[in-house]
């Protein structure tokens, strides 16, 4: 079974991933903030992490350049999802070394196909 971390301050779109995700058999874990982030990425292994880029403490840009740094979290694919969503913001978050860049509001149906897509291309 996969396990994703969903790293998303608001509770409305954490909600709408988490169930969505769920209701796909996936196990979720959530972060509301980049330190919270990464005291779950040391407990555990995920298969993906989303990441929103406006967060409290820091921006999911710089969480996904850091992941990617990393040699035990660069392997981990990461989508970026979020309302900013001009061709420049997506440019900017796969310059970082995201994999996929979903805008909000999210569409479900597109979210799955790319989660399916990340987890059976990094098994």
């Amino acid at each position: 079974m996969s396990k994703v971390l969903v790293v998303e301050d608001s509770l409305t779109d954490k909600e709408i991933l988490t169930l969505c995700l769920r209701s796909s058999g996936i196990t979720v874990l959530t972060a509301k903030t980049a330190g919270e982030a990464f005291e779950q990425i040391k407990q555990h292994h995920f298969d993906v992490i989303i990441l929103d880029v406006v967060l409290p403490d820091r921006s999911g840009f710089e969480i996904c350049r850091e992941l990617k740094d990393d040699e035990s979290t660069k392997q981990v694919p990461v989508i970026i999802c979020s309302t900013k969503g001009t061709e420049m913001d997506k440019f900017w978050g796969m310059k970082q070394g995201a994999d996929a860049y979903l805008p909000k509001p999210i569409d479900q149906e597109e979210l799955m196909k790319t989660v399916q897509q990340l987890v059976n291309a990094n098994p």
